[in-house]
């Protein structure tokens, strides 16, 4: 049997390259990183070296569903990137649209609420604690200089 090469191999509605190895063509999925792509490879019995265009059919969809539905593989669940949701407290792996949408909603709660971060969002300040003095000079597409008081030596 020859095996065919596919040049674009379509895996969770994303277009991957078939000159990569898979664990590298697999980072291109938006929610799949290094080691959850590593993961993806053991629990679906693909060799991590393969080419992308090389897998069969069988392969594709192997590792689709563990891609999909990591927990019914037994992923440990700090490999997901969605831990004690907020909501109903269970675990799970966002992809694609649902990342950016939860995540969307994330800081729109933040907001809504007033946390300290909602409100570094709202404002488009630094969130995780990052000094301002020197960096974060742009302001919605505006380069702010360095303010300097009035009649102290120099230029003004």
């Amino acid at each position: 049997m020859v095996e065919e090469f596919k040049h674009i191999v379509r895996i969770v509605n994303t277009d991957l390259d078939g000159n990569k190895h898979i664990v590298s063509a697999l980072r291109k999925i938006k929610g799949v990183g290094f080691n959850f792509a590593n993961a993806a490879c053991i629990l679906s019995k693909v060799d991590k070296r393969k080419k992308t265009g090389y897998l069969t059919n069988e392969e594709i969809k192997k590792l689709e569903e563990v891609i999909k539905n990591p927990q019914n593989f037994k992923v440990p669940p700090w490999m997901l990137n969605r831990r004690r949701n907020y909501d109903d407290n269970s675990d799970m792996h966002l992809l694609l649209s649902d990342l950016d949408f939860t995540k969307d909603n994330d800081i729109k709660k933040m907001r809504m609420i007033k946390s300290y971060k909602g409100v570094r969002h709202s404002s488009g300040l630094p969130v995780r604690g990052q000094r301002t003095k020197s960096n974060f000079r742009k302001q919605k597409g505006k380069v702010m200089g360095v303010k300097r008081k009035k009649g102290k030596g120099g230029r003004v």
